[in-house]
C-alpha cells in the first residue's frame, strides 16, 4: 500500500509540474507582443486670419503727432473698407506713445522727440481677402502711411479651427496604417496577429506647412499601437 500511495504521491507531483509549467508557458504566449506607430497628416486652408498692421509716427510736435496718428488711422481703415471688410472685423488699439527727451538713458541727438505705435488689426473669416488686401498695403505708402509688418508682433497669424472634423478620418488612417505595419512584422516573424492590447493617440498638432505659405496648414497625428502575437 505504502509502495502504491508513493507512486499516487509522484504521479500528482508530476502532473501538477506538468500544468504549471504549461501555465508558464501560457503566459509567456501573452507577452509577446509588438509595438507599431501609425501616421497621418493632412494638408488643410487657414479658416481664420488675425493681421495687425502697425502705424509709425514721429514728430516733435505732440499735438501734432496725436494728429498724424489719428490720420493715419483713418486711412488704414478707409482702406480695409474699401478693401470689403467690415467694421466688426477691424479693430484698433491705443496707440503708444514714446518722448525721447525724458528718457534718460536715451541718446540726445534725435531728429525728432516724439514717437508714436498704434496698431489696426484685422480679425476674418475671409483669409482669401486678407491676403490679396495685404498685397495692397503700397497703395498706403504711396498716401504717406509709415507702417510695419517685419516683426514677429505683426505678422499675420493663420490658424486652422476644423480640428474636430478632419479628426476622426486621421485617427482611422493613423490606426490603420499601424494595423499593416504590424501585420507585415508577424508575417515576416512567422507569426499571427492577435488582437489589440493597448491603444494610445498621440496629439494633434498643426504647423506652417512653409514659411512662405503659413496660410496652408499641416495636420499631423502619430497613435501607438500593441498587438498580441502568436504561433
Amino acid at each position: 500500500m505504502r509502495i502504491i500511495a508513493a507512486l499516487l504521491v509522484a504521479a500528482g507531483l508530476a502532473c501538477a509540474g506538468y500544468f504549471v509549467g504549461a501555465g508558464f508557458i501560457d503566459a509567456r504566449a501573452l507577452d509577446r507582443v509588438v509595438v507599431v506607430k501609425g501616421l497621418a497628416e493632412r494638408e488643410v486652408s487657414a479658416d481664420t486670419a488675425i493681421w495687425p498692421i502697425q502705424l509709425l509716427v514721429a514728430d516733435n510736435s505732440l499735438p501734432t503727432l496725436l494728429a498724424n496718428v489719428e490720420s493715419q488711422t483713418q486711412q488704414v481703415i478707409e482702406f480695409l473698407n474699401d478693401q470689403g471688410f467690415s467694421d466688426e472685423e477691424v479693430s484698433i488699439g491705443a496707440p503708444s506713445i514714446v518722448d525721447k527727451q525724458a528718457q534718460d538713458w536715451g541718446n540726445s541727438n534725435f531728429r525728432f522727440r516724439y514717437s508714436a505705435t498704434s496698431v489696426v488689426t484685422v480679425y476674418s473669416s475671409d483669409v482669401a481677402r486678407v491676403r490679396a488686401a495685404g498685397a495692397g498695403l503700397i497703395e498706403l505708402g504711396k498716401a504717406g502711411v509709415v507702417f510695419t509688418q517685419d516683426n514677429y508682433e505683426t505678422r499675420t497669424q493663420y490658424l486652422f479651427n476644423g480640428l474636430n472634423e478632419v479628426k476622426p478620418a486621421m485617427v482611422e488612417e493613423a490606426t490603420r496604417k499601424a494595423r499593416e505595419v504590424a501585420s507585415k512584422f508577424a508575417d515576416d516573424s512567422g507569426s499571427t496577429l492577435g488582437k489589440i492590447r493597448s491603444a494610445r493617440q498621440g496629439q494633434f498638432s498643426i504647423s506652417d506647412r512653409d514659411s512662405n505659405n503659413p496660410h496652408i496648414k499641416r495636420v499631423r497625428v502619430v497613435s501607438t499601437l500593441e498587438y498580441y502575437l502568436s504561433d
